[in-house]
């Protein structure tokens, strides 16, 4: 956040915010524009707002206007080492509600130690963009339900899907690679590629985990990308979220920085 304190000429009452277009403000002084808020809605249908102001009079006028006009529970995210920006929200009244730890993740088979590892006998690795859709939904949902009902702390991940018929949670089948036994899929991984990979889940049902199968689709998963000539992938884990973190760091991740989920 490119904020400053109070600046000579500039006042609270001099601050006027301004409504330019569905869901974005601009807050003006003397028509000079002196910050931006936004609002948008994320995948999974929670609203997100951001803000970008020169000043904190700015950042505290936008915020006090989006707040009254916007439905809540309102979210944002934040780079931690942003105190500034973490300062305004606060000041409007959020709450830290998740910290998460971006890793970038080493491709190469050499650096991962993954070179070799397959997956445990009977079962077998499903690239992405071919796993069966009903198996696919079905694996996604046991462990979703597997998580809920033990450390119940699916609701604190990061939510990219809007929920749909029937619960289904799995928007784009192309993305994910899958742990697959003969009758029935064993976990799964999803990388999404723009400009890197990102791996924005890996999972393995409650009764088959310690079997080496997060191992064997995470060296699937990096291997396709080091294949692909990418040298790294970029994760995020929850910082409660300790088998992640072992696996991750575990191949050689190393952790770049941490964001905060603030809610309102």
């Amino acid at each position: 956040m490119d904020t400053k304190p109070f600046a000579s000429g500039l006042s609270e009452n001099a601050v006027t915010i301004t409504r330019v277009a569905y869901r974005q403000w601009h807050a003006l002084d003397d028509d000079l524009v002196v910050g931006r808020g936004h609002a948008h809605h994320r995948p999974d249908g929670r609203l997100f707002v951001s803000i970008d102001a020169w000043h904190d009079i700015a950042f505290d006028r936008l915020a006090e206007v989006m707040v009254a006009k916007l439905p809540a529970p309102l979210y944002t995210v934040v780079d931690e080492a942003d105190v500034e920006m973490t300062a305004g929200w606060r000041r409007a009244g959020f709450t830290v509600r998740r910290r998460e730890w971006e890793y970038a993740v080493p491709t190469d088979p050499r650096a991962t130690g993954l070179e070799g590892v397959l997956p445990p006998s009977g079962v077998s690795i499903v690239p992405a963009g071919q796993a069966d859709e009903g198996l696919l939904r079905e694996v996604d949902r046991a462990i979703r339900d597997e998580v809920e009902a033990t450390v119940g702390w699916w609701q604190s991940m990061p939510a990219e899907v809007m929920p749909r018929a029937e619960g289904d949670t799995v928007v784009d089948p192309s993305k994910y690679a899958v742990a697959a036994a003969p009758d029935r899929y064993l976990g799964l991984i999803r990388v999404v590629t723009a400009i890197r990979p990102r791996i924005g889940l890996v999972a393995v049902r409650a009764g088959e985990q310690r079997r080496g199968i997060g191992r064997a689709l995470l060296a699937h998963a990096l291997g396709t990308a080091h294949r692909s000539g990418f040298t790294a992938a970029w994760t995020e884990v929850h910082e409660s979220n300790h088998a992640a973190t072992a696996l991750f760091e575990g191949v050689g991740a190393r952790p770049m920085s941490s964001n905060l989920e603030l809610v309102r």
